[in-house]
């Protein structure tokens, strides 16, 4: 498999994908707005959805018989397949509701387990952040590196907040305060694929967050990792895909990091 020939067929349906958004976004009407669970926070839309099933059917055409992971559940959910899509059609879509400029399109492939491509398109900026396994990371033509901060105190971080109340919350809001006075601060993009992204371009050192799912982070991941950063879950390990805990950085100020994540998350 020619996976750098594969990747940018992807870019090719994620492109697509981003022109349908935008074209929606005019005349988008907000009645159509519905609420996942009934949670006032959690919303979808027949955009997240029509965007799920034209990537499904477009990925499917690459490799046939692959499984899908997708957010959205427009096809049959199948992780055992030897080749699985991981996809969020549309992150970001409480900023896409509201034309809020910050959403994108991800798409990660996994072979056994492993990603081994990803795809993040940001259409109103028309950036297209590729990799595949030792291809490096890139956006459109620019070949991208993490930044070169070695402390947290220099840092700017991005993480999310915790929607749903739980045990973990009042630990998770307790480290974001301390890591905010011993840092540069934080942004909160309300994307994850984004923030991954921008962590591989180098605006942020780091980012974290917990309750995530695969499809947030499948394509980010591996776009940090080529892009010279570390990924792993809070306590060092590799359980993030499906683990729902994630540290991203630029390797740099990992362990410093994580060691500050722990204080607060291990109480």
């Amino acid at each position: 498999m020619n996976l750098e020939k594969l990747t940018q067929d992807v870019n090719q349906l994620a492109r697509s994908a981003g022109e349908f958004m935008l074209n929606e976004l005019k005349s988008f009407d907000p009645s159509k707005i519905e609420h996942k669970y009934g949670e006032n926070f959690n919303l979808v839309s027949y955009v997240d959805k029509e965007t799920e099933a034209r990537l499904v059917e477009g990925l499917s055409r690459l490799i046939p018989g692959s499984g899908f992971i997708t957010e959205e559940g427009t096809v049959e959910q199948a992780k055992d397949e030897e080749f699985v899509w991981v996809i969020d059609p549309l992150d970001g879509t409480t900023n896409f509701l509201h034309a809020y400029p910050q959403f994108c399109t991800s798409i990660g492939l996994m072979q056994g387990g492993k990603i081994i491509s990803g795809v993040i398109y940001e259409p109103f900026r028309d950036e297209m952040f590729f990799t595949w396994k030792n291809g490096g990371a890139w956006m459109n033509r620019e070949r991208l590196a993490v930044s070169k901060v070695s402390a947290v105190q220099h840092s700017l971080l991005a993480c999310g907040f915790p929607s749903r109340q739980n045990q973990k919350t009042e630990a998770y809001m307790s480290m974001i305060q301390k890591i905010t006075r011993e840092s540069h601060g934080f942004r909160r993009i309300g994307s994850a694929a984004l923030d991954l992204a921008y962590t591989a371009r180098g605006w942020f050192e780091g980012y974290f967050e917990y309750n995530l799912n695969s499809w947030d982070m499948a394509a980010g991941v591996l776009l940090v990792e080529e892009a010279g950063g570390q990924v792993t879950d809070f306590q060092g390990g590799d359980n993030y895909l499906f683990g729902g805990e994630i540290i991203s950085s630029n390797t740099l100020i990992h362990k410093e990091l994580m060691g500050m994540i722990a204080e607060s998350w291990n109480q």
